[in-house]
């Protein structure tokens, strides 16, 4: 109906039915039987009336709807009035009053639980839990509260399918897994790392790894260092590099020659710089004409004096250093679970120790170092001899390790790695378990029957019998071949050069000057090829210093070029063709340059390693010591 004082239309609840008093607000009176409004609706007592917040956009509990001045408001919600025979639960039943003129009050226990905000009837609390109206957040009329109390804010956590479940196990077994993985590969990391012994050698820092060829020089100590060695080398001696082999890469990783450097040659050991335990450098003076196997340990040189002397003595540049002691033969052996080696005839040596029977044994620790370090019963008693035992026990070393599981095998590989760290020293560029790692898994793309175990090519001393000189002859043209990147058995076939025509030896002429070589060596050589057959040749005084022999000829001279070539061993790139032709008298210019060895001596490199040098194949199961 309109309510004039308030000047809009509001909802007022019907009488009560008569003889059916339902339960009224508090503080209230019932209407009377005709439905007249309670008493104090005039004016003159006025009770206090209480809105009920709605649904669906109305005004919240306590204030007056949109547009609407505040003020007494008579109407009541709809849907308010109870249940036909319900009583209104917390106010007391019209017609009861209370001594004293005022209201009954509620007992404790029909009080609501919100006195703040009246309840609504079961019907409307019913719809707002169920219904669409309410937002299911709050705790009041329309909050989705269910009819005996209000409902947390909190929806509940759905239950997980087993499949969840499970998955939830896995992923967190899986992340303890690595946990414990990183943390044991961290400490066995940290344990490689100490294990490590490393050496600074002056002017030298090179990558664990690089893209061009490789030569690592791999050096054995007789120095009485480790456990149970007493017994080894000479007493309180620093040590000598008592095996010594440089370990040539090719660049493409498809063969390596290991070549040994027998330690009783005679040669030359350059100045070295040493870093003392203050961090400072010490040079120390270089010795000649003197045991190869003096350049460690000695007078104070350490491993990089080795280095330079094998730089000095093959021209090639090395790249790093592994010293090896007693230990690294023994506990490498028994690491990959034994070596086989073969013996053509029964060894007994009372030095060594060593004391097996003809044929194939499979040896470990002690007897591994024993063999190794035999010398007086095989062969001719000399280093030599040894040098071959050596060979044949790293081939089958390397043929275990690559056939055996070891690389492959965890526990194994943990095993070599823990005794190889232990008994190496080496050069602070391969100074880590990484750094070492990186290396040899770059090392282990070179086929193991392309790993060729060669000796330097020596003569007997003839001013001491205990010793030996390089055979240059064969040295050189060795030394060619590894720094031209060749493999030692041969040369990779490709497409041959179209052949040229070659003049006849008589019909060459040609001017020698010397730029780089040792002095007289223009003379000799123009002399050498006179002897050869040469037609013109002649010494032609000095030129500045060259790094590489060069022939220069003129065009009609092509063919006396190509027959020179031949005779001299020139390399293609030694080859410079002039723009003008020379004319029947005219003469080629040969300059010999710092690589020129001596007349004879090809300045090219060979296709494959001279004659007469020894050498054994890594995959060779065949060989057998005598």
């Amino acid at each position: 109906m309109f309510n004039p004082e308030t000047g809009s239309y509001e909802l007022r609840l019907d009488p009560q039915t008569p003889g059916r008093q339902g339960p009224q607000p508090h503080g209230q009176h019932a209407p009377g039987p005709h439905g007249h409004a309670p008493q104090g609706y005039d004016g003159r007592h006025q009770p206090q009336q209480q809105y009920i917040p709605q649904q669906n956009g109305q005004p919240p509990h306590g204030q007056p709807p949109h547009g609407q001045a505040p003020g007494p408001q008579h109407a009541q919600p709809q849907h308010a009035q109870p249940q036909h025979g319900q009583p209104n639960p917390g106010h007391p039943q019209h017609g009861r009053p209370q001594p004293g003129g005022q209201h009954a009050q509620p007992s404790p226990a029909d009080a609501p639980e919100h006195p703040q905000e009246p309840r609504l009837p079961s019907q409307r609390r019913r719809g707002a839990a169920g219904g669409s109206g309410g937002s299911g957040t709050g705790s009041g009329p329309g909050s989705g509260s269910p009819p005996d109390g209000p409902r947390s804010r909190r929806r509940p956590k759905p239950r997980k399918s087993r499949k969840k479940k499970a998955l939830i196990w896995t992923a967190g077994g899986l992340a303890l897994v690595l946990f414990l993985v990183g943390t044991a590969a961290f400490l066995i990391y940290r344990k490689l790392n100490g294990n490590i012994d490393k050496v600074d050698v002056a002017g030298e820092d090179h990558a664990a790894v690089i893209d061009g060829p490789v030569n690592i020089l791999v050096m054995g100590t007789d120095k009485r260092t480790g456990k149970g060695n007493t017994s080894y080398g000479d007493t309180n001696s620093p040590g000598h590099a008592d095996t010594t082999l440089l370990f040539h890469v090719s660049e493409d990783r498809t063969n390596a020659t290991a070549l040994s450097i027998p330690r009783d040659m005679i040669t030359d050991i350059p100045d070295c710089k040493t870093k003392q335990d203050d961090g400072s450098w010490k040079t120390i003076p270089g010795t000649y004409g003197t045991k190869f196997n003096e350049s460690l340990g000695q007078y104070g040189r350490d491993p990089g004096c080795t280095w330079k002397t094998v730089e000095k003595l093959t021209g090639l540049d090395v790249n790093h250093f592994i010293l090896a002691d007693f230990n690294a033969v023994k506990d490498l052996s028994s690491a990959v679970g034994g070596v086989e080696v073969c013996l053509a005839e029964d060894i007994d040596d009372p030095k060594s120790k060593l004391n097996l029977p003809a044929g194939r044994h499979t040896i470990e620790g002690e007897e591994a170092l024993a063999f190794v370090r035999t010398r007086y019963s095989v062969g001719f008693g000399s280093d030599l001899s040894r040098i071959e035992l050596q060979q044949q026990f790293l081939s089958s070393l390397i043929r275990k390790m690559k056939s055996g599981g070891s690389l492959s095998n965890p526990k194994k590989l943990y095993d070599l790695a823990d005794a190889a760290t232990k008994a190496l020293t080496v050069d602070s560029g391969i100074g880590s378990a990484k750094k070492l790692m990186d290396l040899a898994n770059d090392l282990k793309k070179v086929p193991q029957d392309e790993i060729t175990f060669a000796t330097l090519p020596v003569l007997d001393n003839p001013e001491d019998e205990a010793t030996v000189v390089m055979d240059e002859a064969k040295a050189k043209p060795l030394f060619k071949l590894l720094d031209a990147d060749k493999p030692f058995d041969g040369a990779k076939k490709g497409k041959k050069d179209k052949p040229v025509k070659k003049a006849k030896p008589e019909e060459v002429r040609v001017e020698v000057v010397n730029g780089g070589g040792e002095s007289g060596m223009a003379s000799a050589t123009a002399t050498w090829l006179l002897d050869e057959g040469v037609g013109y040749a002649v010494e032609a005084g000095n030129a500045s210093d060259i790094p590489e022999t060069r022939l220069e000829y003129a065009p009609d001279q092509a063919d006396q070029a190509a027959r020179l070539a031949d005779m001299m061993g020139l390399p293609k790139k030694a080859m410079k063709k002039t723009g003008e032709n020379a004319g029947v008298e005219g003469a080629m210019t040969l300059t010999l340059g710092e690589d020129f060895a001596a007349p004879g001596t090809p300045v090219e490199a060979p296709d494959k390693a001279p004659d007469g040098v020894q050498n054994v194949k890594a995959d060779d199961k065949n060989v057998c010591a005598k």
